[in-house]
């Protein structure tokens, strides 16, 4: 992993551009002629990564890999390359869109539960006037069923994909099925449907300032607590084994 635009955390390339070059680049790419991949990992997603290779080379074949998740940000401080900020997968799609809003670009929604993505797209509509979105499926799928969405993803041609799926589903799935869809961006983005939807509360400002939107998701939802011991592991093995990684 030899870019120098990119941070080896674990084994999976972080890209060290900041929120708005990042924004500006995925704009850009939707006036590209090939279809361009956006990952948008936390500690666990990359602490999931690091025990799976095959995952790890789904990441690293991303366009761009954002670090999503302050853990990450503070895991290049321990590999004393800094990261600039953190880049959410949430933050930078608002971005994007109030960017393409006006211009005709369209976005095609892909995930949640039945009924999420209407509603998320008719809240974006709101949010951005001007937002072109052109199709929406939700993300429970049988093979067959799977074939319809994407061709009817090929059929509206969007310059914007949200894969909303969940990991490592989403970032599985496009993986597989980039070369073959009509879309210019494919971006996995997680949960953020549901929160564009309003099915979901994002985490008020000051525990986005601090860095506790972690804490805020254990405090509304307990039950998350066996995954959030993904985060103290993620920054012992970072400390343990992340300096081994920066020159590969």
């Amino acid at each position: 992993m030899s870019d120098k635009k990119r941070l080896n955390v674990l084994g999976v390339g972080v890209d060290t551009a900041a929120m708005k070059e990042a924004a500006e680049t995925l704009v850009a790419a939707m006036d590209g002629g090939s279809v361009y991949s956006v990952y948008t990992p936390n500690s666990e997603i990359i602490l999931y990564a690091y025990k799976n290779p095959e995952y790890c080379a789904v990441l690293n074949r991303g366009d761009m890999v954002t670090p999503d998740g302050i853990g990450v940000v503070h895991a290049s401080k321990i590999l004393k390359r800094p990261l600039p900020e953190r880049v959410g997968g949430f933050d930078l799609a608002n971005m994007v869109l109030a960017k393409i809003a006006g211009t005709g670009k369209s976005v095609y929604l892909f995930g949640g539960k039945p009924g999420v993505a209407e509603a998320a797209a008719e809240n974006l509509c709101r949010l951005y006037p001007g937002t072109n979105i052109c199709g929406t499926a939700d993300g429970y799928f049988d093979t067959e069923k799977e074939q319809r969405i994407i061709e009817d993803i090929n059929e509206k041609k969007p310059d914007l994909l949200f894969v909303c799926l969940g990991f490592p589903k989403q970032e599985l799935w496009i993986d597989t099925h980039k070369h073959e869809l009509g879309a210019k961006v494919c971006m996995g983005i997680g949960g953020s449907l549901d929160v564009f939807a309003g099915t979901v509360k994002r985490a008020p400002v000051g525990f986005q300032k601090l860095g506790l939107e972690w804490l805020y998701r254990l405090i509304k939802q307990p039950s998350r607590f066996v995954r959030m011991l993904a985060l103290p592991k993620f920054g012992f093995t970072v400390l343990l084994h992340g300096k081994q990684y920066l020159e590969k």
